[in-house]
């Protein structure tokens, strides 16, 4: 099957565009290579997908013509997004990749004659400050990231229910692992402490608790949504760890694995920050059979041992 995955040479996408070729189906992936964060770190994951054998294109959603890139697709996993709470990203970029971003990737789906699904990649931070609930509860986010990736959601599901194409919306949880942006706590507190130097933390954060998921159970879900995707039309999934963890246990498990221990640098509370996530993922256990399994450590000591080799 040809399926074509957004966001291709970010953190998610990559891995995404992985787990597809090696399950035996075509991929075509786009990014528009954006300068949220170092280039040469989306050429790297790029290089990686094109070696597995998937084809990446740098085209924008928003600007460039997609229906090459969309010749033949039968499903469609979009990745792509303005990410994180920067207060260096404006509002306007988080309404471009997002929702704007979103709405014409619909339309061109919404052309194909033989399309079969839309799958997007939807956020806990739509829940709010605390996101404990199971796909049911009525979204409150608190953030320009969640409520736009809330907008662009919405979006996906009204075409759906207007007949325009079948999708679907998997919520994923708190993902970490090798490729992670450089901005996220994991990797931000390896290279800190490769370097000796202190690491930025929030105040409060300490205290945080994350349904911590592994990419690769990240993957596992959206593969799983895949197979089942002929009874997932107008559906939200949540996807994402059952176990939680605070902050600081992730902290202490880094230092542990780095051998080293992090100095702190605080900072001023983060505005739009999530206090808890813990992924209620019984109606993924039921209509996926998803079940993810990689431990904290265990996913984490991956994670190191990926940063090392890149230096």
């Amino acid at each position: 099957m040809k399926i074509l995955v957004t966001g291709a040479a970010g953190f998610i996408g990559s891995h995404l565009a992985e787990g597809l070729l090696e399950a035996g189906h075509e991929v075509v992936g786009v990014d528009n290579f954006n300068g949220y964060y170092e280039r040469a770190l989306k050429e790297r994951n790029a290089a990686s997908v094109r070696a597995a054998g998937g084809l990446v294109l740098e085209l924008d959603l928003v600007e460039d013509d997609l229906s090459g890139a969309l010749e033949g697709v039968a499903v469609a996993f979009h990745a792509a997004a303005q990410p994180g709470l920067s207060p260096h990203t404006s509002d306007g970029d988080y309404e471009r990749n997002n929702c704007v971003a979103t709405q014409r990737l619909i339309a061109a789906c919404s052309d194909l004659g033989e399309f079969e699904m839309l799958f997007y990649l939807s956020t806990s931070s739509i829940y709010g400050p605390v996101a404990t609930s199971d796909e049911r509860a009525e979204p409150a986010p608190t953030s320009t990231y969640g409520r736009t990736k809330l907008a662009a959601e919405r979006s996906v599901l009204a075409a759906s229910v207007a007949g325009k194409l079948r999708a679907c919306a998997l919520r994923i949880f708190s993902v970490y692992g090798p490729r992670e942006r450089p901005e996220k706590l994991f990797p931000l507190l390896i290279d800190s402490l490769h370097r000796e130097e202190p690491f930025p933390l929030f105040e409060g954060s300490m205290a945080h608790e994350r349904s911590f998921t592994y990419v690769g159970d990240i993957v596992e879900g959206m593969l799983a949504a895949l197979q089942r995707r002929g009874t997932l039309d107008g559906e939200v999934i949540n996807l994402g760890s059952e176990h939680t963890e605070t902050t600081a246990t992730g902290i202490r498990l880094i230092e542990e694995l780095v051998g080293a221990k992090a100095e702190f640098s605080m900072q001023p509370p983060r505005p739009g920050d999530q206090l808890k996530t813990a992924a209620q993922i019984g109606k993924a256990r039921r209509l996926l059979a998803y079940a993810p399994t990689t431990k904290l450590r265990d996913g984490l000591a991956r994670e190191v041992e990926w940063f090392s080799v890149q230096d």
